[in-house]
C-alpha cells in the first residue's frame, strides 16, 4: 500500500519536525488522558503507556464511549486531551464527542487524525496520511504518537535511553 509513493508509516514518520513543535506546547503537562475508540483504544494506551514511561507525565488512556461515563467529570478548562481519530467506521461516534468536550469545557485537545474536521477541532493537530484501512490505522498513528512522547522527555531534559525504573527485561515471578 503506497500514499504518495511512501507507505503511510514512512509517512508519518517524517512528521518529526512538526511532531517536535507540537510537543514543546505540553512541555509543563503533568497529566492528560488519551482518547481512541474501535482499533486505536489500543493505540490510546500505547500511548498513555509511552507518556508515562518516558515522560512521567501521568496519562489515564479511555475509549471515548467510556469517558463519557465519569471521567470526564475531572476536566478543568485547559485540560489536555490527546486523541487519535482516524477516519473510518469510528468517526462518527467520535467526532460529537471531540466537539462537545472542546465547545462545554473548552480542554486543549491535540489529535492524531487524516479526517480534517477532526484536526480543526484541536488546538494542536498532528496530520498522519490519508489512504490506509481503519484497521491498519493503529500502525500510522502511533509513530507520530511515540515521536511525541520521545520529544517531550526530551524538551523535560529526561533520558529517553534510560527512563527511571525500566529495565530492557521484565521478570515476572
Amino acid at each position: 500500500m503506497a500514499c504518495g509513493g511512501l507507505h503511510p508509516v514512512s509517512q508519518a514518520l517524517r512528521l518529526d519536525s512538526i511532531v517536535e513543535q507540537t510537543a514543546s506546547r505540553y512541555r509543563e503537562m503533568t497529566k492528560c488522558v488519551v482518547l481512541g475508540r474501535g482499533f486505536n483504544y489500543a493505540t490510546a494506551h500505547e500511548w498513555s503507556l509511552k507518556l508515562k514511561e518516558l515522560t512521567y507525565v501521568l496519562a489515564a488512556p479511555y475509549s471515548s464511549a467510556d469517558f463519557l461515563h465519569g471521567p470526564v467529570a475531572l476536566m478543568d478548562r485547559g485540560f489536555p486531551v490527546l486523541a487519535v481519530v482516524p477516519g473510518g467506521a469510528v468517526l462518527p461516534e467520535l467526532l460529537p464527542v471531540l466537539k462537545e468536550l472542546v465547545l462545554s469545557r473548552d480542554l486543549d485537545l491535540l489529535v492524531i487524525s487524516d479526517h480534517p474536521e477532526a484536526l480543526g477541532l484541536a488546538k494542536a493537530q498532528l496530520a498522519i496520511p490519508e489512504g490506509a484501512p481503519e484497521w491498519l490505522s493503529p500502525f500510522v498513528a502511533i509513530g507520530p504518537a511515540q515521536l511525541f512522547c520521545h520529544h517531550l522527555a526530551a524538551l523535560k531534559g529526561l533520558d529517553v535511553e534510560h527512563p527511571r525504573g525500566l529495565e530492557k527485561v521484565t521478570k515476572t515471578w
